[in-house]
C-alpha cells in the first residue's frame, strides 16, 4: 500500500526511463528464434517479460541471465520442445499473444493460457487467422479466448487478420513469419488499434535480419529466405513508463527531465509529450533527455490516442488537474486490457471527485475539485501508477496492492521515492 503525501507543486527532478517492455519481448522471441548467440543488453526485468522468458525455456530455448543482460542461445526456428507443453502466461497479454504464432514452428501441440482476466481477454481473431497458415486452433474452454491449444505447420501464403482489437495479433505472425515455409502476406481489411506498436515489431524484425516489405497499415510481406541472425541488441528507454515522469511536472507544476530515451523512437506512447505541449507544457529534448515543465495552468483537449494506449489513464490524470475539459478517443480496444480501463478509470476518478464521461471509444474528463481516497488498482499496473501521480498533485490518495506495478515498472515507487516521503 501507498500514501501519497499531502499536495505538493514546484518539482525539478530527473529521472531514468526503464528500458522499454514492447522492444524486450520482442527481441527476445527473435533471439530465440535466431541463428547463434543474442546478447540482450539492458533488457527489462519485470514480470511480464520474465513470462516470456521463461516460457521460451521451457520450449526449450537457452536463455542465461546476467545483470542487465541476457544471453539467447537460437534455435534456428525449430522450437526444441521434445512433447506437449503448456505456457502458464498468467497476466501478461503480450506473451500470450506473440507466442502464439511461434507455437507453429513446434514439432508438438502448444497450449496457451493464463490467469483468469487473461481467460477474458479475447484472442479469437488470431485464432481464426492461423489455418490459413497452416495452424490448427482448439479453443479448450471458451471459444475465442485461452486457454487454446495450437499445432500444425507454419506453411506460410496469404492471411487476413483483424486487428481492431490489438495490433498484437498481427505482430505474432510477423515475428514468427521469417521461419514459414513459404513467403507470409498479411492483410489488413480494418483499423488497427495500437498501430505503432507494429513499427516496434518491425524495428525489431529488421535489426535481426528480417526483410519485411509494407503497404502502410494495410498490408506486410515477410520474407521466408530472410532470418533472423544472433547479435548483440541494446534495448532502448520506454517512453511509456516515462509518461508518469512527464505527468507529474504536468500535474504538480514545475520541470522533471527523463533520461535514456531515444528522440526518434518509433514508440506510440511519443505522443503524449505532444498531448502534453497541447496542454501548455513545455516539452524539450535534449541529447541525453527529455524535460517537460509547466508553469501556468493546463488547457483541456480534443485528441485521439488510438495509437498511444498505454499513457491513456495519465493523461486522464493530468486532464483532471487542467482547467478546461479533454475529450480523448479512439480508445475503444482499452476494454480489453488488464482491466477495461475505460470503465476502471472512470470509476476511480469519481470516487476522488472526478466528473467523467465516457462511451465505447471515448472519455469526457470534465475537471472540477478533487480529494483523496482509497484506490484499488485491481491488478492493473498502469491504474496503480497513473492515480499515485495524481495524488502528487491532490494529495492524501491511497494506492492498495501497489505491487501490480512489477509487471511492467518493479522501480516505480522506488523511483517516487524521493518525491512520496
Amino acid at each position: 500500500m501507498i500514501v501519497t503525501p499531502p499536495r505538493i507543486s514546484g518539482l525539478d527532478l530527473e529521472f531514468v526511463a526503464p528500458p522499454s517492455k514492447s522492444y524486450t519481448h520482442r527481441a527476445l522471441i527473435c533471439g530465440a528464434l535466431g541463428d547463434g548467440s543474442t546478447t540482450l543488453i539492458n533488457p527489462l526485468d519485470a514480470e511480464d517479460t520474465r513470462l516470456t522468458m521463461n516460457a521460451l525455456a521451457t520450449l526449450g530455448i537457452c536463455l542465461e541471465m546476467h545483470p542487465n543482460r541476457v544471453i539467447i542461445t537460437g534455435c534456428n526456428g525449430t522450437i526444441p520442445a521434445s512433447s506437449d507443453i503448456t505456457l502458464d502466461l498468467d497476466n501478461s497479454g503480450t506473451s500470450l499473444r506473440l507466442l502464439t504464432s511461434l507455437a507453429l514452428l513446434s514439432r508438438y501441440p502448444v497450449v496457451l493460457t493464463g490467469s483468469r482476466r487473461m481467460q477474458e481477454r479475447p484472442i479469437g481473431p488470431l485464432a481464426r487467422a492461423l489455418p490459413a497458415l497452416g495452424g490448427v486452433v482448439e479453443f479448450l474452454k471458451n471459444e475465442g479466448f485461452p486457454p487454446l491449444k495450437v499445432s500444425g505447420r507454419f506453411t506460410g501464403g496469404q492471411v487476413a487478420i483483424d486487428g481492431s482489437m490489438s495490433s498484437q495479433f498481427i505482430s505474432s505472425i510477423l515475428l514468427a513469419a521469417p521461419y514459414a515455409e513459404n513467403e507470409v502476406e498479411v492483410v489488413i481489411p480494418s483499423a488497427i488499434a495500437s498501430r505503432s506498436y507494429l513499427d516496434i515489431t518491425l524495428d525489431v524484425m529488421r535489426h535481426f535480419g528480417a526483410k519485411v516489405s509494407r503497404n502502410g497499415y494495410t498490408g506486410f510481406r515477410v520474407s521466408n529466405r530472410h532470418r533472423y541472425s544472433g547479435k548483440t541488441y541494446a534495448i532502448e528507454g520506454d517512453y511509456s513508463s516515462a509518461s508518469y515522469f512527464f505527468a507529474i511536472a504536468a500535474v504538480c507544476g514545475g520541470r522533471v527531465s527523463v533520461g535514456n530515451l531515444e528522440q526518434g523512437s518509433v514508440q506510440g506512447d511519443r505522443a503524449f509529450l505532444n498531448a502534453l505541449s497541447a496542454m501548455g507544457c513545455t516539452v524539450t529534448f535534449s541529447p541525453d533527455a527529455v524535460t517537460v515543465e509547466r508553469t501556468g495552468d493546463l488547457t483541456g483537449i480534443t485528441c485521439d490516442m488510438a495509437s498511444s494506449p498505454d499513457t491513456v489513464q495519465t493523461l486522464c490524470m493530468v486532464a483532471a488537474i487542467a482547467k478546461t475539459t479533454t475529450v480523448i478517443t479512439g480508445i475503444g480496444h482499452l476494454k480489453f486490457k488488464e482491466s477495461d480501463r475505460i470503465t476502471s478509470t472512470a470509476q476511480r476518478l469519481r470516487s476522488i471527485g472526478g466528473n467523467v464521461l465516457i462511451d465505447a471509444d471515448r472519455i469526457t474528463i470534465i475537471p472540477g475539485p478533487l480529494h483523496g481516497g482509497t484506490i484499488d488498482p485491481e491488478n492493473d499496473h498502469r491504474t496503480a501508477m497513473s492515480f499515485a501521480v495524481l495524488g502528487l498533485a491532490v494529495g492524501g490518495i491511497t494506492i492498495t496492492h501497489a505491487e501490480c506495478v512489477n509487471k511492467s515498472f518493479p522501480g516505480f515507487w522506488t523511483a517516487l521515492s524521493g518525491v512520496l516521503e
